[in-house]
């Protein structure tokens, strides 16, 4: 999966709205949604609430995990252990990349929110590359690492396997090498005690 379609599936994520206009039922492919009445909060999907919101059509209400308090607590639990925590949900990023980037005016203390959450990020993927470095210098062939989202999982996608790939070359030589360097020297030490 690319970049794209991870973010088109964290765009189904059902989100709050106030919408400022009053509408009957729409129905989609997706299901139906409405009917909208102004000042009345409503549950949408993150897409249509990025669509309305571009429009001027609601507000957004920020979802529970966007609070500082919880981001905060998040921040130090993933720089304390040495595992990955577990994320308020697995599209994380793209919800708050999509809901700072349309609607900042609409969630308080949006700036410090984002700053939280891009340390969140960085934290993350620090140990990702430490994870990967470790497998990779072990020589093992496998790791399991718990709690990642589908986007960090994805930001390694690129590296991996390639890697993985030249480990594999470079034991499989490895181990030609060794084993014509062994025949060699059994072919030898056989020839010299025949010269006796």
């Amino acid at each position: 999966m690319d970049p794209f379609e991870i973010e088109f599936i964290g765009e189904n994520r059902i989100v709050s709205i106030i919408p400022n206009f009053s509408h009957d039922k729409i129905f989609l492919i997706c299901g139906e949604f409405g009917p909208f009445r102004a000042g009345l909060p409503m549950n949408v999907p993150l897409w249509l609430a990025v669509m309305l919101k571009q429009k001027q059509k609601c507000r957004m209400v920020p979802p529970d995990w966007m609070d500082i308090e919880a981001l905060e607590t998040i921040k130090e639990e993933e720089k304390i252990s040495r595992f990955f925590t577990k994320m308020p949900h697995e599209h994380y990023m793209i919800e708050a990349k999509l809901i700072l980037g349309v609607a900042a005016e609409d969630i308080p203390r949006a700036a410090e929110i984002k700053t939280i959450i891009k340390d969140i990020w960085d934290i993350r993927m620090s140990k990702l590359r430490t994870s990967m470095d470790a497998l990779m210098k072990s020589g093992g062939s496998y790791g399991r690492l718990d709690h990642l989202t589908m986007m960090e999982i994805n930001s390694v996608k690129p590296l991996l396997p390639q890697a993985m790939d030249e480990l594999h070359r470079i034991k499989m030589m490895t181990r030609q090498t060794s084993s014509s360097t062994l025949n060699s020297s059994t072919f030898s030490q056989s020839g010299s005690s025949q010269n006796k």
